[in-house]
């Protein structure tokens, strides 16, 4: 079984804003694995367990198996996310390596994602709390990229801000990309999820003159 957590913020005032990158792209996978599709589906459709949203589903691996999937988006705000990723962990007996946290990095351009299999928090608060909670910083963590803040604008308010247009459009490329480096994480395994999506996507073919 893998655990798949995006992190963002609960409450109305937070959808769409940079910090909720993860919740956007656990929507999209949902929605590509035909969980729930439609404005809103995933949180219509989802139990509220483990102080999170909690949605589950099959994933068909190449060789006809299917793998069981949890999309977990916590409900404690991001400096607690420690304690539902924690829960879910517990109840289904996983180990650090069956999760993949998904979540917004100021240190990245917009639209760009980085995979790893683990590593520091970069000073992120989420994963910050889920290594606290976990004892380990050894777990996948997929980063999408929303650009740093401008000059003079606090952190804080960029990353609860929402996306301008130009951002937008990347952002939902980005988040297509990271729906598909999830679904190839789990048939494939890490190495081959960061050999493949952490690289930029090729340029579209130019016309010849």
């Amino acid at each position: 079984m893998k655990l798949v957590v995006g992190l963002g913020n609960p409450g109305r005032e937070y959808v769409g804003t940079r910090h909720n990158v993860g919740f956007d792209v656990l929507d999209r996978l949902a929605s590509r694995l035909g969980i729930a599709a439609g404005e809103d589906g995933f949180n219509r459709l989802a139990r509220t367990k483990f102080n999170g949203l909690a949605l589950d589903g099959n994933v068909q691996l190449p060789s006809g198996a299917a793998e069981k999937l949890l999309l977990l988006k916590p409900l404690t705000y991001m400096n607690l996310s420690g304690r539902s990723v924690q829960a879910a962990i517990a109840f289904y007996q996983l180990r650090p390596s069956d999760i993949m946290v998904v979540l917004d990095d100021v240190a990245l351009p917009c639209g760009k994602i980085r995979i790893r299999a683990g590593g520091s928090d970069g000073g992120h608060n989420g994963l910050k709390d889920i290594a606290r909670a976990l004892g380990t910083t050894q777990y996948p963590r997929l980063r999408v990229g929303i650009d740093s803040p401008p000059q003079f604008v606090p952190q804080r308010d960029y990353v609860l801000g929402r996306f301008t247009e130009q951002q937008r459009q990347q952002i939902e490329t980005a988040e297509e990309r990271a729906a598909s480096a999830i679904l190839c994480w789990i048939e494939n395994g890490i190495e081959t999820a960061m050999n493949r999506f952490n690289a930029d996507p090729p340029e579209k073919m130019k016309p010849s003159e």
